[in-house]
């Protein structure tokens, strides 16, 4: 089955799975989630490149390094764990992640890929999401059906229920860390998009609510070398199910990234 857990190596102070040869390739996964929310793309990506997809601090098979307390410290503790340069793709909050690591360590990262990033959020949303970040504790684990409504609608997938098992399972002190950090991040702002120097794409879903596609789209326009794509008919949790579609767009971005071709 296609999200069953796979085996895990040393990524620097992380865990992550790693497979294939070619160029880098680092995937990063959003809050709650682990490092098998990427399988279809380690499937696909690994045919051409040596794909390694990380366990976010405090997920999956990674423990929560005591530095890891805002977004630079994610990043950097991340960051660490690359030894060659790499195409950087991060979803959600790994998106914030993604972007933070091509704009402060440009010598690690040939291409950065945004999925259902967010940007500028609007003070409806910023309110709402600092709101459920509030009442997180460390001790119990959040209810995951709201949070499943808002990924995936009242869709009834299997990807629905493998999301339910990973938020259901995560340590509550390190989901409480990694969302409250991701509610008080607004996505990068205007200074860092025009100061990246690498190529950029901005994917995202036409139905997605919170990573919207104006986001994306104005994201793309503010960075040098940056294109916006929208996946038509994909929400939040697109890399699970719109596997073919997100990997098509992966794939043709990571090839002219390490080809040097915008």
């Amino acid at each position: 089955m296609i999200w069953t857990t796979r085996p895990r190596s040393d990524f620097g102070r992380l865990r992550a799975i790693s497979q294939g040869d070619g160029p880098a390739v680092l995937l990063i996964h959003g809050v709650g989630l682990r490092a098998e929310a990427w399988n279809a793309q380690l499937d696909t990506l690994s045919s051409m490149f040596r794909v390694t997809a990380v366990d976010m601090p405090g997920h999956g098979a990674s423990a929560l390094p005591a530095g890891a307390q805002d977004l630079r410290g994610y990043t950097d503790t991340i960051a660490s764990g690359l030894d060659t340069p790499a195409i950087v793709i991060g979803h959600s909050m790994g998106a914030m992640i993604a972007l933070d690591l091509a704009a402060r360590h440009k010598g690690k990262v040939l291409g950065v890929a945004a999925l259902n990033a967010i940007f500028n959020r609007s003070d409806t949303a910023a309110k709402a999401v600092k709101a459920r970040a509030s009442l997180l504790d460390t001790e119990t684990g959040a209810d995951p059906t709201p949070t499943l409504a808002r990924w995936f609608g009242d869709a009834d997938v299997i990807e629905k229920e493998v999301c339910r098992n990973w938020l259901t399972n995560v340590d509550p002190m390190a989901y409480r860390r990694a969302y409250s950090i991701f509610a008080h991040e607004n996505g990068p702002d205007i200074d860092t998009l025009s100061a990246l120097t690498c190529p950029a794409l901005f994917l995202t879903g036409s139905a997605e609510p919170n990573s919207t596609p104006e986001m994306s789209e104005t994201m793309a326009s503010l960075t040098p070398k940056g294109k916006a794509q929208i996946i038509t008919g994909a929400a939040h949790m697109m890399p699970m199910t719109h596997a073919a579609e997100v990997n098509s767009a992966l794939l043709e971005f990571a090839r002219k990234s390490t080809h040097g071709r915008d």
